[in-house]
């Protein structure tokens, strides 16, 4: 059983920066792919980021691309995802997950977290 507990989340003004944390327990986060995804008023989930389980290797979401950059610090069972230039189409909840499997994806992820609210203000 794996536990996710992010942090980092509030209130910016648009162009703005934040840094989600995503803390893992449990002692195999180091080979597990990690995930972030999304959830605005209204909509589905949807995929923002995903790193494989030594950070060789990450995939982004169009939306994101260039301006989220997503990192793990296996020696801290964490995960982060930096946010910059942001657009008030970036508010919306959002979730870390896990996956038991070195390799990256978007999807088969098991681990959820609770998620962290993020607002983008124009």
């Amino acid at each position: 059983q794996v536990q996710l507990v992010e942090s980092g989340g509030g209130l910016v003004q648009a162009g703005g920066s934040l840094r989600l944390s995503c803390a893992a327990s449990g002692r195999s986060f180091s080979i597990y792919a990690m995930g972030w995804f999304r959830q605005a008023p209204g909509k589905e989930r949807e995929f923002v980021a995903a790193i494989n389980w030594d950070g060789s290797n990450t995939d982004y979401a169009d939306s994101v691309k260039g301006r989220f950059t997503i990192s793990r610090w296996n020696a801290k069972n964490t995960v982060y995802l930096q946010m910059n230039s942001l657009k008030p189409e970036d508010t919306a909840v959002y979730y870390c997950a896990s996956r038991p499997n070195p390799g990256i994806t978007r999807d088969l992820y098991r681990y959820w977290g609770q998620g962290t609210q993020v607002t983008v203000s124009s």
